[in-house]
C-alpha cells in the first residue's frame, strides 16, 4: 500500500485542532518505575499492534515460522509480566525504538528454548492455530532487506492500516461505508481505474463536489495518522520525525 499526500494542520499545532493528549505510550512512560494497571493496559494495546512487525523481524533474522511465533509471543508476554518499564530511557520516547531494542536484547540474552512450552503464559496475542501471520510473511516481496528494514516497513503499513480502519469506521457510523470504499483509492495509492468525472457521475455528484469530498477525506486521513503516531511517542515534537520515518520506510 502506498500513501498519497494529505492536507491538514500539524497535529501539535493549535490551529489543527488536534491536541497532544496522554495516549498509550505516554501513559506507559509516566509509569516508569511505578507500574500501574492503566500502564499495563496501554502497553498491551501497543503490543497487539506490533505483533506482526516483530514476527516479520524475527523471521528475517532466520528463525523458522513456529519458533518465530513462539519468540514473538514470549517476548511480548515477558514485556508485560516483568518490570521492563524501569529500563526505559525516557529521553528516547518512541515506542518502536524501545521495542526493537528490547527484542534485540531478548533474542541475544534471554530466550531459552526450554521455556517455549509456556507459549506466552496468560497473554494471548494471536491464536496458535492461526497461521495468518506466516501466510502474510510469505507474501512479502522477495528482497535483501534487513530485519530492521522489514520491521520499519511493517510498522509503517500496520500504522496505515489502523488509520484506514478508523477512517472507514467513521464513514460506517454515518452510513457512508459504500462512499468510503469508492474513495479510498485516493488515499492508498492504488491505480485509479476511473477519472474524477466518471466517478462523480457514478456517485451522482458534480466533479467539483467530488474533489471537495476527496480533499476533506485526505485532511481527515492526515489528522488520524498524526493521532495514531501520537500514541507511540512521548512528545508532540517527535510526531514530525515519526512521519518522516514512516515515509522513508514506505519508500525503501
Amino acid at each position: 500500500m502506498g500513501i498519497l499526500s494529505f492536507s491538514g494542520e500539524r497535529a501539535d499545532s493549535p490551529a489543527g485542532g488536534v491536541i497532544f493528549t496522554t495516549t498509550h505510550w505516554t501513559v506507559v512512560l509516566a509509569a516508569c518505575g511505578n507500574a500501574s494497571l492503566q500502564a499495563s493496559d496501554a502497553l498491551a494495546q501497543l503490543c497487539r499492534t506490533y505483533w506482526y512487525p516483530l514476527y516479520a523481524y524475527i523471521r528475517r533474522r532466520g528463525y523458522e515460522a513456529h519458533d518465530a511465533q513462539d519468540l514473538t509471543q514470549e517476548f511480548l508476554s515477558r514485556l508485560l509480566q516483568t518490570n521492563s518499564l524501569r529500563t526505559v530511557d525516557r529521553s528516547k520516547g518512541r515506542f518502536r525504538s524501545f521495542l526493537l531494542g528490547a527484542l534485540e536484547h531478548f533474542l541475544a540474552k534471554e530466550w531459552r528454548r526450554g521455556q517455549a512450552q509456556k507459549r506466552g503464559g496468560q497473554f494471548v496475542f494471536v491464536s496458535f492455530d492461526d497461521d495468518s501471520a506466516e501466510r502474510h510473511y510469505l507474501r512479502e516481496p522477495v528482497s535483501d532487506l534487513s530485519a530492521e528494514k522489514i520491521f520499519e516497513q511493517r510498522w509503517a503499513f500496520t500504522l496505515l492500516d489502523q488509520v484506514l480502519g478508523r477512517l472507514r469506521a467513521e464513514y460506517v457510523e454515518t452510513q457512508n461505508s459504500a462512499l468510503f470504499d469508492e474513495l479510498k483509492i485516493f488515499l492508498t495509492g492504488e491505480k485509479r481505474a476511473v477519472s474524477y468525472a466518471a466517478l462523480a457521475a457514478r456517485l451522482g455528484k458534480s466533479e467539483a463536489a467530488l474533489k471537495m469530498t476527496v480533499s476533506r477525506l485526505r485532511q481527515r486521513y492526515g489528522e488520524i495518522l498524526r493521532e495514531e503516531i501520537a500514541r507511540t511517542v512521548s512528545s508532540p515534537r517527535e510526531i514530525g520525525d515519526e512521519l518522516r520515518a514512516l515515509f522513508a520506510a514506505l519508500s525503501g
